[in-house]
């Protein structure tokens, strides 16, 4: 499949949980073969601050969203949400998504003790799941299959990034090109693309999940 291959859940020192910053966060994944990275920080999208969205100088395409935390699951969220309002629930928190033409994905869902809750899946409310997340177990990652075989989802990967060394760990392959915000949400709605485990050795291979 060929396309263009994105982090698509990483974490700035915006988030209180993350050391990156976020210029040294580009260069990493210039580094180690990305064409995009998109940052996820924790409730807030403050981090265009200090980095605009768009192809970077650098020839790596940044995108800025937010990890969004609800009592029925953390997802990354895509779209005008600069100034949004913690505490929404999830169905709130989607059905807002829906409205305003933004991007929804279930975030690392079956991690113990911030699980995402299956009526979410079931009833259409986010139908892209994260099925490969850097700081899942393999067992929390294969989960997600079960997912798979029950449910008309697509599935991306993101490495969750924390340290510098986690960029690009897991990334997702687009089908298409990717430059803007725009382009990022159509890709997740459109649903052409997979996710992959990226090697860090010189060659930067890809193995297709």
């Amino acid at each position: 499949m060929y396309g263009m291959i994105f982090d698509t859940h990483m974490h700035t020192n915006f988030s209180s949980c993350s050391n990156i910053d976020v210029h040294d966060m580009v260069h990493i994944a210039g580094n180690v073969g990305l064409d995009g990275i998109c940052i996820t920080d924790h409730q807030t999208m403050d981090v265009r601050q200090q980095i605009s969205e768009g192809l970077h100088p650098s020839g790596i395409t940044i995108i800025i969203g937010m990890e969004y935390e609800t009592p029925d699951g953390d997802f990354l969220i895509f779209g005008p949400y600069e100034n949004l309002a913690p505490g929404m629930d999830a169905q709130t928190l989607l059905a807002h998504v829906n409205k305003t033409g933004g991007a929804a994905i279930a975030a690392h869902p079956f991690r113990s003790g911030r699980p995402v809750s299956e009526y979410v899946i079931r009833d259409g409310l986010c139908r892209t799941v994260e099925a490969i997340n850097g700081r899942n177990s393999d067992i929390e990652n294969l989960k997600v299959r079960k997912w798979q075989e029950s449910y008309p989802i697509t599935v991306t990967g993101g490495s969750d990034a924390h340290t510098d060394f986690e960029v690009g760990k897991i990334v997702t392959r687009f089908a298409h090109p990717i430059h803007t915000r725009q382009d990022f949400i159509q890709a997740v709605n459109t649903g052409e693309y997979q996710p992959e485990y990226m090697s860090q050795c010189a060659e930067n291979r890809v193995i297709s999940y």
